[in-house]
């Protein structure tokens, strides 16, 4: 069954129904509509089954942010191969990981190649491939091990059936506590994530955002990339291949963009210019979105300010093929700062450790049941039976639903800090911090103390020009919370440990500021 159980179905149903309206741009590059778009991407798909790429096998992808990287990723899945994006800064080792988890069967990167990817590869026995899109007109080279030159689609992929159960994308949890587990998504699971987040922000075939996120991450490659084709609407790729503030705002003017998406790292970036070099005018968006890290109140109040459109935030994870709730647009509910919305299109409850639900306002576990929920861990047994458990899987988020149904979250369970008995919730802590008006980031951890069991720390990144002492910070807390949940030690900083995704992670961030010996285990 095809149809609009698939992500492939509905893009089929997009590029049908928008034919000649702009899918993608890339700035001072190429312009592709959803036709053209659509064609590249089922003549791509031909020459992957020509080279002998079976449905089910995997094909991993190691690309910059560019539009070979997305025409090859839909071509995979045309194909019923199951696409894994990896991230082209991984080291060799890295590679060797992602590459031997997913059992990888092609390398595709684009002509430039990639060093540490290909010799990964080679490690391996795994062949790749070098992908190009010279111009709009031609189609998509795809040069194979042995080849001399690019052949076109021969094998046409009309006999290949999408179905709504074929696994269609291999990613990796980030790996906040634990080595990173493979996480299968399905046809049905992206056409169902797709499908809620449109809904929610009601995309069109008017809209248009540029994408800012890595396309190897759920946040970027489902919420900006694909939410956006399904709607028959526009993204563009930056020139450079990842976000760059200098360009941004002259490619979302350029675009007509209507919205865009980003983690909170990316946001203050942007709030960061605008206090220094403010642009001489702003597109009017019709909604900012953030996800992926928890957004401070006192952000998204500058974020209104300086862009002058309704910020919503999200809740996000890649076992759930990204959203499970989102703030709603203003014209449909109010949107609560410090709140991430209500459940979009799956059902979520907060469950105690017996799997009984939690009534409003009383934190617990939050749990999620839907289609766009991964059926499991790939080769993981001991996880999916905790995280399955009681008929719902369970995130490793504590939250409570407050008596209009918006999700708060507290944290994630194996980040609170347990001092002397007392759960303290970091994010709170990292929202007082982000109040102070000289703190432009800002993140608070547990360290292990011999007293209390974990006490807790913070490190802060100070406004440009601002000056600003452990004392300062602390005199802050003090007036904002109870005395338990002041940071007892304040590391003052240039800049923050994140992830390849701007992810602030604690645990990076307490074994970078703590010496080893002293970090909390990881998942402690």
């Amino acid at each position: 069954m095809e149809g609009l159980t698939t992500l492939t179905g509905l893009l089929r149903k997009a590029a049908g129904d928008f034919p000649s309206r702009r899918a993608i741009s890339v700035p001072g590059r190429l312009e592709l509509t959803h036709a053209r778009l659509h064609q590249l991407v089922d003549a791509a798909a031909a020459r992957l089954a020509a080279a002998g790429v079976r449905p089910g096998e995997v094909v991993a992808l190691a690309f910059p942010n560019t539009v070979e990287l997305v025409i090859v990723f839909l071509a995979v899945l045309r194909a019923r191969a199951v696409a894994a994006p990896l991230n082209p800064a991984y080291t060799r080792d890295e590679f060797v990981f992602y590459l031997s988890d997913s059992e990888s069967k092609l390398l595709l990167t684009n002509a430039e190649g990639n060093a540490a990817a290909e010799a990964a590869a080679a490690q391996l026995g795994i062949p790749r491939a070098a992908v190009s899109l010279r111009d709009s007109s031609g189609l998509l080279e795809l040069t194979l091990p042995g080849e001399e030159t690019a052949v076109e689609g021969a094998a046409p992929v009309a006999g290949r059936v999408n179905d709504s159960s074929d696994v269609a994308l291999f990613l990796h949890t980030s790996g906040t506590t634990s080595r990173p587990k493979g996480v299968p998504l399905t046809q049905l699971n992206l056409a169902a994530s797709v499908t809620n987040i449109r809904s929610v922000y009601r995309l069109s075939e008017s809209d248009s955002t540029v994408i800012v996120l890595p396309l190897f991450h759920v946040h970027g490659l489902v919420a900006a990339l694909l939410s956006s084709l399904v709607a028959g609407a526009s993204v563009t790729l930056p020139a450079a291949g990842r976000f760059s503030a200098s360009t941004f705002w002259a490619d979302m003017l350029a675009s007509g963009a209507t919205w865009y998406t980003a983690v909170p790292t990316i946001h203050q970036i942007l709030l960061d210019r605008h206090a220094s070099r403010p642009e001489p005018s702003y597109p009017k968006l019709r909604f900012i979105r953030s996800c992926s890290a928890s957004l401070a109140p006192a952000i998204l109040e500058h974020l209104e300010a300086a862009f002058g459109a309704p910020v919503l935030e999200a809740y996000a994870m890649t076992e759930a093929a990204h959203q499970m709730a989102s703030n709603p647009l203003p014209e449909d509910r109010p949107r609560k700062p410090g709140a991430v919305g209500r459940p979009t299109g799956l059902e979520m409850a907060i469950l105690d450790e017996e799997g009984a639900r939690r009534p409003p306002g009383v934190p617990g576990e939050v749990c999620i049941r839907g289609p766009n929920v991964t059926r499991g861990y790939k080769n993981n047994p001991e996880a999916n039976k905790a995280a399955f458990a009681f008929g719902w899987f369970h995130t490793g988020d504590v939250g409570f639903l407050d008596t209009d149904g918006y999700l708060h979250l507290v944290g994630r369970i194996k980040e609170l800090i347990n001092r002397g008995g007392e759960k303290i919730s970091p994010i709170e802590v990292d929202a007082v911090l982000l109040e102070h008006s000289d703190i432009a980031q800002a993140v608070a951890f547990g360290v292990p103390d011999d007293k209390y069991g974990e006490e807790i720390n913070c490190a802060v990144v100070p406004r440009e020009d601002a000056e600003i002492d452990e004392a300062d910070v602390v005199r802050h807390c003090r007036k904002n919370l109870a005395a338990f949940k002041v940071p007892k030690r304040v590391f003052i900083t240039d800049s923050l440990p994140k992830t390849a995704t701007g992810k602030i992670q604690r645990r990076m961030v307490a074994e970078f500021f703590v010496p080893p010996a002293k970090a909390p285990r990881a998942g402690a």
